[in-house]
Order: C-alpha cells, then structure tokens, then sequence
C-alpha cells in the first residue's frame, strides 16, 4: 500500500512539474485571444482530452513503438524543439494574436491549436511522455498502472481548469497587456525551445562520435 501511495505522489508531482499548466496557460492565452468564451473552453477541453490519451496510450505501448519504429526520445525532443521556436518567433512578433477568424473559420482553427501545439507538445510533451513510458515499467502491474493513470488524469482536469481560468486574465490584461505578455513568452519559448533542441542532439551525437 505504501509503495502505491509513493507512486501516486510521484507520479502526480512529476507530471505536473513536466506539464506545467501555470506554464502553458500563457501561450493558450496568446493564441485563443480572439476566441469567444464558448470557443475557448472548447479548445481547452480538446487539448486536455488529446494529451490525456496521447499520454496513456504511449504509457501503455510506449516501449514497443518506439522499437518498432526505432524512435528514441531523443528524436522526439528535437522536434519538440523545433515546434517550440516557431511558436515562440511567432509570438515574439506578435502574430498569434493578429488572426482575426471569420465564423466559419472558428473550428478549423479551434481543431488546429487544440492539436498542435496545445495537446503536442505542450501537454503530452516529450518530458510527460518519456515520464509516463519510465514509471509505467515502475508501476508493477494492473494497480500500479491504474495510481498511475489516475494521478495523470488529476494533473491533466487541474490543466483543464487553469486553461479555463485565462479568459478572466485576458479580459483583465487587455489587447496591450495580451500583446506584451505574448511578447515575453515568445522570448522565454524560444528558450525552452533551444534547451529541448541541444538536449535532444547531444546525446544523439555522442553516440555518432562513440
């Protein structure tokens, strides 16, 4: 009992840590700015649904695609890297937040963020993934895997609601405060960006060197 309660806690304070929803919640910001309310929960919910089984599902099979496909995580973080810097420039010139959607553009565009980059990378990123495939091997059968799955799912509803709680922030911040916060979070994405493109390739090319 004490060794599932450890694993519940573990697995709950690394996902959050890993996920990072206070995080996230500026980039949503930037990008749903010009979302209604209704159309900003939407995206929210999606997001969290898609990272939630994109999470469990490479938990639960995670060691045997990546052999299959001979995918390391490594790979994975680079790309998650690129994906990052491209936001991140983005936002940085402040283009996110100049994307004025006529109505029958709205769920094309709710379908597209609530995929990429809100669910991937930014919820089931390589860090939550890689996390979720190494406690899984740690989990010691069906009740394990269920603490596991179980503490994911509190951390990912806790992700739900603070994602909910931004349409107050972007009211309260403006279109002035929005674009300047989207600014500094496009310098700080394009950092994380650098960290999980250099921490992908240098493993990968010391094992070209070796």
């Amino acid at each position: 009992m004490n060794e599932l309660i450890t694993l519940g806690i573990l697995a709950f304070t690394s996902f959050f840590t890993l996920i990072n929803p206070l995080g996230v919640m500026p980039i949503f910001m930037t990008m749903s700015a010009d979302l209604t309310p209704q159309d900003r929960a939407r995206t929210a919910k999606k997001a969290s649904l898609v990272g939630f089984i994109i999470i469990v599902a490479f938990a639960l099979s995670g060691q045997l695609l990546f052999k299959f496909f001979g995918i390391s995580v490594n790979s994975f973080r680079i790309v998650g890297g690129v994906i990052f810097f491209i936001m991140g420039m983005d936002m940085l010139q402040a283009r996110l937040t100049k994307v004025k959607l006529k109505d029958s553009e709205v769920k094309k565009y709710v379908n597209d963020i609530s995929i990429t980059p809100m669910a991937i990378p930014m919820i089931a990123g390589p860090g939550a993934i890689t996390n979720a495939i190494v406690l899984m091997e740690d989990a010691g059968g069906m009740v394990g895997a269920a603490v596991l799955i179980a503490a994911l799912a509190l951390v990912v509803l806790l992700t739900y609601f603070i994602l909910l709680s931004s349409s107050r922030i972007i009211k309260a911040l403006g279109e002035t405060g929005n674009n300047v916060l989207m600014r500094l979070m496009g310098l700080i994405v394009m950092v994380i960006a650098v960290e999980f493109f250099f921490s992908g390739l240098k493993p990968i090319l010391i094992d070209i060197m070796h």
